[in-house]
């Protein structure tokens, strides 16, 4: 006689939403990213809430500036890793073909914030 296999339960975590293309979309996706994480135990004001509201709040925003499409939505999507270790931060945006390689005629400039992509 085989013993019982005890498999342990898998709860997968995730937020998916999608928003107006406008920096009010954008503001509203940071709003929403909080409260998930509040409501999956990460507390407010530690260091893996303030880095995940910063990476929500630049996706969003590069997602409106640079591939907003006049009339479509981008997506914020969520997961919370098994063990609560990670957040996978995903946001979809709406332009119709994906980024071109920056030319090399026009290099990054060392300590520039800007100018490696279109």
């Amino acid at each position: 006689m085989t013993a019982p296999h005890t498999q342990a339960s898998v709860t997968v975590r995730v937020f998916t939403q999608r928003f107006s293309a406008t920096r009010r979309g954008a503001r509203l996706a940071r709003v929403l990213a909080e409260l998930e994480a509040v409501a999956w135990g990460v507390p407010r004001g530690s260091a893996a809430f303030d880095a995940l509201t910063l990476v929500v709040a630049e996706l969003t925003s590069n997602s409106v500036l640079h591939g907003r499409v006049t009339g479509r939505d981008f997506e914020l999507r969520l997961l919370l890793a098994p063990d609560g270790s990670a957040v996978r931060v995903e946001v979809s945006d709406t332009h119709p073909r994906r980024p071109a390689a920056s030319p090399a005629e026009h290099p990054p400039v060392p300590g520039e914030d800007g100018g490696r992509g279109w």
